[in-house]
């Protein structure tokens, strides 16, 4: 008897001290999910801008690299062109230091009246450069 009316005494205050610990851990438990949960929610907006910012970036590659692939085309076309002149001018070059008539018959010769007739040229220049080419 002595035994229980202890506990009784004792296991009040006891049972007193757990409940208000337990409280206070429902409060600091309850706290930290609430703190969690937002942070949860701040870390899934976050992860939205970035794959949204990758969406982006991945737009921009793809467009840069077409304009890439455009202009690399342009440039083959235009530097065979080049080329092309380049090699008829110095065969026109070769000829006319030999001497050679009849050299407008040619195929170089026809791309050079070609090139004459398209370049930036004024008329009394084109005029005077198909004189001597003619000759």
């Amino acid at each position: 008897f002595d035994k229980f009316m202890c506990y009784c005494k004792t296991g009040a205050g006891d049972l007193s001290a757990s409940i208000s610990s337990a409280e206070t851990k429902i409060s600091q438990d309850t706290s930290s999910l609430k703190q969690a949960t937002e942070q949860k929610a701040q870390l899934e907006q976050e992860l939205e801008q970035h794959k949204a910012d990758r969406a982006d970036a991945k737009d921009a590659l793809a467009q840069a690299t077409a304009l890439r692939q455009k202009e690399a085309a342009a440039y083959a076309k235009e530097s065979s062109e080049q080329k092309t002149n380049i090699a008829a001018l110095g065969k026109a070059v070769a000829a006319l230091e030999k001497g050679a008539t009849g050299f407008l018959q040619t195929a170089a010769g026809a791309r050079l009246r070609k090139l004459t007739i398209d370049m930036d040229l004024s008329a009394a220049d084109r005029d005077i450069l198909s004189a001597f080419l003619s000759t």
